[in-house]
């Protein structure tokens, strides 16, 4: 890796791990440490979703316009103004303005991430750049959330102050690292769109990306909307799992993406993009049909919660083949300068698919069982259809990356170099 994608990993970490510190407690933090009740805590959740609708679709143009840095710059001072503010809010608005602050920054920090990485690589170490920021995000979630969990005590709100402050810091340090890298000029394929306006009119009109939008809401719904909502609603009412059996589940995921991420990517880096979507979504159909088992067999509590934890792992080992597949294909349908757009309009796409598949999968996990686990199990399988049907519409190069070695053009100014 160049110097400026070792930070841009880096500030990965750095930002997940803050993040970690803060995001498993906040519900407990608003409704319990601060006494403001049920209802304010479910709103500051919402808060969250709703920022990031409300920023995402002026981020893209920012970053296509300014660049990613000066953008991903300004997330993070709002994110970190929001962390610390909300870590010394007592009154419900001021929970609400400071969420709303740190929602929004989280939000932005996505996509222009994301396009410093496409900047930073070329089509041959792409697929590989993205399974790294994935395998760091998790990995900083899993230690910010097991170190912030020995920190916390529900009988002191100066022990959340600390989380929240320390979150704040992470994302200063990461103003810090980021404000010394070296940005190149970001390598092209043949086969992408002509550049043309910075505009949502132009990305409307790539059908490629349109469809990849669609599949992408499909996977975020059926899989990430579910975790903490309907499948773990659906784990307790009809499979009797205890909270900490819940616990090992969720384990299990980031385990198996710690663990697999790299074994994975050697697997998928030589595969069609397509193919190994649709194999996702055959793999998530399994794992439904496990939970299935769980709540719906007759066999044993232990075999109903092995089966539960096993549903958790199989989805791990599917965001494992997603994360060094469907970023860089979002970045190769982009045209020229246009990757920061494409990767905000896919992250738009990924929260309304995060906020809607809690508000649907929620109340159908806990009392419809067996019609819960049917529809998802059918949207996994729409999963497997929708991305072979992208695959008709992408270029050999966009399906096919490794086959764009001597295809790589550089968009001005020096080439990168294969080894970032």
């Amino acid at each position: 890796m160049g110097a400026a994608m070792r930070r841009i990993h880096v500030g990965n970490a750095l930002s997940a791990f803050g993040l970690g510190f803060t995001v498993p407690y906040l519900y407990v933090y608003v409704a319990q440490v601060r006494g403001l009740g049920a209802m304010t805590a479910g709103l500051v959740l919402a808060v969250f979703a709703v920022a990031a609708l409300v920023v995402l679709p002026f981020a893209g143009r920012a970053i296509v316009r300014r660049g990613p840095l000066p953008v991903l710059l300004a997330a993070l001072l709002t994110a970190a103004v929001g962390a610390l503010t909300l870590g010394i809010s007592g009154s419900a608005a001021a929970v609400l303005a400071s969420a709303s602050l740190l929602g929004a920054g989280q939000a932005v920090m996505q996509p222009a991430l994301a396009t410093m990485i496409v900047d930073c690589s070329s089509a041959e170490t792409r697929s590989r750049a993205f399974a790294m920021q994935f395998f760091l995000q998790n990995l900083g979630l899993g230690v910010g959330g097991l170190i912030g969990g020995h920190l916390v005590d529900t009988t002191s709100a100066a022990s959340f102050t600390l989380l929240f402050a320390i979150e704040a810091a992470m994302f200063l340090l990461l103003v810090v690292v980021m404000a010394t890298v070296r940005m190149p000029h970001a390598p092209r394929i043949e086969g992408a769109p002509a550049a043309g306006r910075s505009s949502w009119k132009q990305l409307l009109g790539n059908r490629a990306m349109v469809q990849l939008c669609v599949l992408g809401f499909v996977l975020f719904f059926a899989c990430y909307g579910q975790f903490e909502s309907g499948l773990s609603a659906y784990g307790v009412e009809a499979a009797g799992i205890s909270t900490s059996a819940l616990g090992t589940a969720l384990a299990a995921n980031t385990l198996m993406i710690v663990v697999a991420q790299f074994a994975v990517l050697r697997f998928v880096e030589r595969r069609r993009r397509s193919r190994v979507i649709a194999a996702v979504g055959l793999i998530w159909a399994v794992a439904w049909a496990v939970a299935g088992y769980a709540g719906l067999g007759h066999g044993s509590q232990e075999m109903a919660t092995a089966a539960f934890v096993s549903t958790y792992a199989l989805f791990g080992l599917g965001e494992a083949m997603l994360s060094p597949t469907v970023a860089p294909l979002v970045a190769d349908l982009a045209p020229e300068g246009m990757a920061g757009q494409y990767n905000s309009a896919f992250a738009l796409v990924k929260q309304l698919a995060l906020a809607v598949g809690p508000a649907v999968g929620g109340p159908l996990g806990a009392s419809l069982h067996a019609p819960y686990i049917v529809a998802f199990l059918v949207f996994s399988l729409g999963i497997t259809v929708l991305a072979v049907r992208l695959g008709r519409r992408l270029t050999e190069a966009q399906d096919q990356p490794w086959l764009a070695k001597s295809r790589v053009v550089a968009r001005g100014g020096a080439p990168v170099s294969a080894d970032v």
